[in-house]
């Protein structure tokens, strides 16, 4: 999903909370050493399923979905129609008597909860007046008899419970669940998917478009929290074939690869997209003078079938228009794989500082995750620019039309980095958003440092800048996105986790040690659902450190950072002797030390502490082997933790 808050808001809401609410340096200290290192905390044991040491355990399971789906879209009604076959391998030891399928398009009802919970003003995941969701013709199942036969089933919001006459058991039984359905395009829909009218066609951005099965998992079974816009999607992992009939003069992308290019494009099409295979370049499929020419179709009247396929994935979206602009270059694998990047976009978008570089973008960044975390897993990469904001599916994601420039790249860097968390990594999302909002944004970093030898890399400010937004919410990062305060959803998803593995990394733990944990974690849970836990115990297990701390006080509680220079000493009077530097806790948050003192000889050095410094209270006094009078001490001087009152970072001498 598109990030909540943009970089110039946030940076000035943090300079004008830094005026607003930074303490004076007389603060009487809250620190408590007992609660931040608690024993306990971070201690539910480990079992068969998920290991103590944060990796899937021998008997881990997880159910499989497999989807084929065939639907048409019809341009004049702007509605879908079609069905889905669903075969359902419950892999759990337990026996399932009933099945429950997520009906997510349900929430663009005007009488879904969804709506329900939208407040007057209305708001990015709300939906008002428009009578949409899904429309039910049939379900039936077939469970091993070779035929389907229809099953009661009650729907429930955004949930469909199948009630079986035969339960489905455990250890690898299946069973084929058939929906037959349409659905009304919603025009906007909670920036996930909807309609953008250009000069040459409507832009259909599609998801949330077919019944899906719910997750049941050995967490807490059947996972049936309602969707409400803001929370987003925890689902199965499985194999899909898919079909979209369009009319004849529509361009359709998707998820996963193209099964029947030669039955949808042209030989000239076809041949174009063979030369961006093994192109590093960007190379015209359809140019923009040829988007109203009928020639750039192969029929002139009637419908197309375009098939699809992905593989080990956990969904697909889709996007139709006969307004397409669509070009495409090679992505470069490990061990000479390559896949597709690929951007398709309105002529109003074709400009240079614009969608022209849009296919670029998605090639630098797929390129760098792909080293960085784990190779990219489907054949293709594709930006679609339409109505939606930002929002990633497997292989595909929506961005706005508008964008330019550095923009368009924060957006189609963001949504592609979403392909390793959640595509990859596949976290509950309606529960844990930071597990890849907050992981994304934190790669994000690494990767526009590196597009293009860092064209996009704008300073930032310091973590001594950023600390009082950070410090401002009263809710926990653990917090539900349903449950948090609206406008805090940027900073507790986004940004506060995302500075988090940033601080991991760069302060607590060291690149080295970091990218070593972050990645076993990757390797680990690849196509699988790990919880917060699982994630707080690898990055302990890979790193080789007690973390218990930093989890609790940054992610589990609101706890601030104030460190500071209490007092300076020297040994026996004398600075040649050495000097005694006291520094201080004055918040409930912790955090390793680095000291930098000068001397009034010009000399520098620095001390770095440790976070056991704070293990048995909030003042810490170390000896500093000086050779004159200090005239600075200075903690935290490269501004690297997010100390919400700098000022009391610094002791200078008083003057002689």
């Amino acid at each position: 999903m598109k990030k909540i808050a943009l970089w110039a808001g946030f940076w000035a809401f943090s300079l004008a909370s830094f005026a607003q609410t930074a303490p004076s340096s007389t603060s009487a200290s809250k620190y408590d050493p007992l609660a931040l290192f608690h024993p306990l905390f971070n201690m539910q044991p480990g079992n068969d399923y998920r290991t103590g040491s944060g990796a899937p355990g021998p008997r881990y399971w997880q159910n499989k979905s497999d989807y084929q789906i065939n639907v048409a879209i019809d341009d004049q009604q702007n509605t879908i129609t079609g069905e889905v076959v669903i075969t359902y391998k419950n892999n759990s030891p337990e026996t399932l008597p009933y099945l429950w399928l997520q009906l997510d398009q349900n929430a663009f009802s005007d009488t879904s909860r969804a709506t329900k919970t939208t407040p007057v003003s209305g708001g990015r995941f709300g939906n008002q007046g428009f009578a949409g969701g899904f429309t039910i013709s049939s379900v039936t199942i077939d469970h091993a008899q070779g035929k389907f036969t229809t099953m009661p089933y009650v729907i429930t919001d955004t949930r469909m419970q199948v009630r079986l006459t035969e339960p489905v058991k455990p250890n690898g039984d299946v069973v084929k669940v058939k929906v037959a359905y349409s659905f009304k395009i919603p025009e906007y829909a909670s920036d996930r998917m909807g309609q953008l009218k250009r000069k040459d066609g409507i832009i259909y951005e599609i998801a949330q478009w077919y019944p899906r099965m719910c997750v049941y998992d050995d967490i807490e079974g059947w996972n049936v929290l309602p969707y409400l816009g803001a929370g987003e999607f925890y689902l199965d992992y499985g194999d899909y074939e898919y079909s979209i009939t369009a009319p004849w003069d529509h361009i359709v992308v998707g998820s996963g690869e193209l099964l029947n290019p030669n039955d949808v494009l042209t030989a000239d099409q076809v041949k174009r997209l063979a030369q961006a295979r093994n192109s590093d370049q960007t190379v015209i499929i359809r140019g923009k003078d040829e988007v109203t020419n009928a020639a750039t179709r192969p029929k002139k009247s009637g419908t197309l079938t375009w098939k699809f396929r992905c593989q080990n994935s956990r969904d697909v979206a889709w996007a139709s228009s006969r307004a397409f602009v669509w070009d495409a270059a090679k992505i470069n694998l490990s061990n000479g794989k390559t896949a597709l990047a690929q951007s398709v976009y309105p002529v109003e978008s074709a400009t240079n500082d614009s969608w022209n570089r849009s296919t670029e973008y998605v090639k630098g960044c797929v390129e760098f995750y792909s080293k960085y975390l784990y190779e990219y897993s489907y054949p293709v990469a594709t930006n679609v620019a339409g109505i939606v904001g930002g929002m990633e599916y497997p292989g595909i994601i929506f961005c706005n039309h508008k964008d330019k420039k550095d923009g368009l790249w924060g957006v189609t860097d963001h949504e592609f980095g979403h392909n390793w968390f959640p595509m990859i990594v596949g976290n509950n999302e309606r529960k844990f958003p930071w597990m890849d909002e907050g992981f994304n944004t934190f790669i994000n970093f690494l990767s526009t440092a590196s597009f293009n030898k860092g064209e996009y890399n704008r300073e930032r400010g310091t973590m001594h800048d950023l600390a009082p937004a950070l410090a401002m919410p009263n809710e926990p990062i653990m917090t539900i996105p349903d449950v948090q305060q609206a406008r805090m959803l940027g900073i507790l998803a986004y940004y506060k986790p995302g500075y988090g593995l940033k601080l991991l990394r760069e302060v607590i733990l060291g690149p080295d040690r970091f990218d070593f944990a972050f990645k076993n974690y990757v390797q680990r849970w690849a196509f699988k659902h790990p919880t917060p836990y699982d994630f707080f115990r690898s990055m302990e297990d890979g790193a080789g450190e007690d973390l218990g701390w930093f989890w609790r006080g940054y992610f589990y509680e609101t706890w601030k950072l104030d460190q500071s220079v209490k007092e300076v000493k020297y040994v026996d009077g004398s600075p040649d002797k050495g000097s005694l530097i006291s520094i201080e806790n004055l918040e409930k948050m912790a955090m390793p030390v680095t000291v930098e003192v000068t001397e009034s000889n010009g000399k520098k050095g620095r001390i770095n502490l440790p976070i056991e410094v704070w293990q048995r209270g909030g003042t810490w006094t170390f000896n500093y082997n000086s050779t004159s009078t200090l005239k600075t001490v200075v903690v935290d001087p490269d501004q690297k933790l997010p100390d919400i009152n700098g000022k009391n970072n610094v002791w200078r001498a008083e003057a002689q």
